[in-house]
């Protein structure tokens, strides 16, 4: 049972549990107020650590190190598992640091289907101070054993809404929001061609010129083939300037695409209706694309750097004011 939770999203979706490995995420959870069902130890020790009150209301199981060690799918299980009911976000206690470090940084990831990318977007977004993550359908399941471990308890650190379909991304985005895309367009490219380009799933990063103009005029570009290979209606075209000009205003929102397929009209068509641009990473010619972990950490530490740089010009116009 426990190895069908850990590997099994149809399992941990019907019976609303997850399987937690080690005590740096147990303990994480614990003390996010995620319920522990069934906490499975191969010596008394490794309960130490834990917060007691929470250990009394769970069923302790001691069982041998080799049990777990077959049960896991980590090469130095730690000889602790937790079964949790699945946490939801809603209910969760995160961190007063993390709140208060928060920045009103959004992340949307869009169809990232790798699990280590996962699990290293959301901490990064959890390390650049995001309010929120959501995360659209076709991405992979964060709760996967792949992704908690690549995430060192961001999970627990910040909410993460998932499988969302894109008619009700709007609805968990704050009132007056931006969002941005980042994107890997090539300018001199689609001066030529009206493609829609790759998104940040296979980069998040450009290739040309540094010193073209950066300024597209919004303009229909026909939607590419999906996976079915049905062709869609016209997507809006989106201004484009590199991820280091000033794009944060407050609220904003970036999208992460994915990694085969980059980012979906729905994305596109989301980022036009706000007002939104692409953010482009540029890198050397040849380069095909960056991994989209990476153009996530490239582009939400940006935003925090420009956000923090504006409370900052803020505060100080507050505290001497410029009078006439």
């Amino acid at each position: 049972k426990v190895v069908t939770i850990a590997k099994s999203k149809k399992f941990r979706d019907h019976h609303g549990k997850v399987l937690l490995e080690g005590h740096r995420l147990i303990k994480d959870a614990l003390e996010a107020g995620a319920v522990l069902q069934t906490l499975f130890f191969s010596t008394v020790g490794h309960l130490k650590e834990l917060p007691e009150a929470e250990l009394k209301r769970a069923n302790l199981v001691k069982v041998k190190f080799e049990d777990i060690k077959s049960w896991s799918d980590v090469v130095t299980p730690q000889g602790l598992i937790g079964i949790f009911s699945k946490p939801d976000h809603a209910k969760m206690s995160y961190p007063a640091a993390q709140l208060t470090s928060s920045l009103p940084l959004l992340l949307i990831c869009d169809n990232i289907r790798d699990p280590g990318n996962l699990g290293t977007v959301l901490r990064s977004a959890a390390g650049a101070g995001c309010e929120k993550v959501l995360l659209t359908k076709g991405c992979v399941d964060p709760w996967e054993p792949k992704v908690l471990r690549a995430g060192m308890g961001a999970h627990f650190r910040l909410p993460i809404i998932a499988n969302l379909d894109w008619e009700s991304v709007p609805s968990n985005l704050p009132a007056g929001i931006q969002v941005c895309v980042a994107d890997n367009k090539d300018r001199g490219a689609q001066a030529e061609t009206t493609s829609v380009p790759r998104g940040a799933g296979r980069s998040g990063s450009a290739p040309g010129d540094p010193k073209a103009p950066m300024k597209s005029k919004p303009k229909a570009a026909p939607e590419p083939k999906d996976e079915e290979g049905a062709v869609g209606v016209c997507i809006p075209e989106l201004t484009t300037q590199y991820y280091y000009e000033n794009w944060t205003q407050a609220p904003v929102a970036v999208v992460i695409g994915g990694e085969t397929h980059g980012l979906s009209p729905d994305a596109l068509h989301l980022a036009a209706s706000t007002g939104g641009k692409r953010l482009v990473v540029p890198v050397v010619p040849g380069v095909d694309s960056l991994n989209s972990a990476i153009a996530a950490g490239i582009v939400l530490f940006e935003g925090k750097r420009q956000l923090l740089r504006r409370h900052k010009q803020e505060d100080e116009r507050q505290k001497f004011p410029v009078t006439g």
